[in-house]
């Protein structure tokens, strides 16, 4: 019987307080919002749906001494096979202490904040036949979940863009052209920070993301006129999301712009509509501050359980809110947000 390739071991490693003398199994060590995340895995290939998602990204911190997570990654086998179409929807749960997101018997994932460790268990015909679902669904719940959790961040769906270290984060409903609009500021010269969640800490409006694909449909490209950047979105992978929308994966670290080195102060809040401005030299229109909590609390309605909100939503009044609506070109909605920018 031919002996499996070992892991290579990646990374540096010192100063992990999991580390355990001789282990066997595969560590790497990846900076993801504001924590060192240690991954270990006797998994060639749910090791290389880690560094496909985090490989190769800004080490953001928030301080030095950044806490230290683990996420163990573990293969088992089953007798009967999954569903070849789409895997089941992650249930999440939670009770003494436990966070899980399961799929079904064989496929969860389950985040002990307080101990600062994830598990996540993957059968083998799963990351056969759905790594996509795997790395987005599985892999994303315990890194996002956790983390959140340690430091004490916001979790938004949602977008940002910036600066130096200023940020404007962009909410608004699914469809309202949120991914199209940080496409053109990233192409425009802005940062980008994230397109699909973004983490705040509520205090001082600091946020962090994961800058690693941008999610397309094929209408973006109308708006981009530069046809090898064309060309760039069309040659990405294409992922089906669970509502049935195609769009492409654009991954940013190998395209034309900037990612954001660290955490960017929010400067502005958007709130993106997919109504067309009446007055296309007027698309940012303040909103009154005593409408921000319940605006932001309609867009955002996972993240007003989390710890922090109250302070997240004094904080965004403080700041002001805005409501963006659409131009003649995307271009014209990055020259709005700019003018937040300073």
């Amino acid at each position: 019987m031919t002996r499996p390739e070992p892991i290579q071991r990646t990374d540096d490693l010192r100063g992990d307080p999991f580390r355990e003398h001789n282990a066997p199994r595969a560590r790497m060590r990846r900076s993801i919002l504001g924590a060192d995340i240690v991954f270990e895995s006797d998994s060639r290939g749910l090791m290389r749906l880690v560094e496909l998602a985090y490989g190769d990204l800004p080490e953001h911190r928030f301080s030095p001494d950044a806490p230290w997570l683990r996420i163990d990654l573990r293969v088992i086998s089953r007798s009967e096979g999954i569903a070849a179409d789409e895997p089941p929807p992650v249930q999440t749960h939670s009770g003494a202490g436990l966070l899980c997101g399961m799929m079904d018997a064989c496929n969860y994932a389950v985040v002990v904040p307080a101990q600062r460790k994830a598990l996540v268990v993957v059968s083998s015909d799963m990351l056969e036949q759905h790594p996509y679902h795997v790395r987005y669904e599985l892999i994303e719940f315990a890194v996002f979940l956790l983390t959140s959790r340690v430091l004490s961040l916001v979790p938004l769906h949602g977008a940002c863009v910036g600066r130096g270290r200023r940020g404007v984060l962009l909410l608004g409903e699914s469809g309202a052209g949120k991914s199209t609009l940080s496409l053109h500021g990233w192409l425009q010269g802005l940062d980008f920070l994230a397109e699909d969640a973004v983490f705040v800490r509520p205090d001082d409006l600091l946020a962090t993301g994961v800058g690693n694909f941008l999610h397309l449909r094929d209408e973006a490209c109308r708006f981009v006129h530069d046809e090898r950047t064309r060309a760039w979105i069309r040659e990405s992978p294409t992922i089906r999301r669970r509502s049935g929308v195609r769009k492409y994966e654009a991954d940013l670290r190998h395209g034309p712009g900037r990612l954001a080195a660290s955490p960017l102060t929010l400067t502005g809040i958007v709130l993106v509509s997919s109504r067309t401005a009446s007055d296309p030299s007027r698309l940012l229109k303040p909103l009154p501050t005593e409408d921000i909590p319940a605006l932001l609390a309609a867009d955002q309605p996972y993240a007003t359980a989390q710890e922090g909100w109250t302070h997240f939503t004094y904080a965004c009044q403080r700041l002001g809110m805005y409501r963006l609506e659409r131009g003649r070109h995307p271009d014209d909605g990055v020259s709005a947000l700019s003018a937040l920018l300073g």
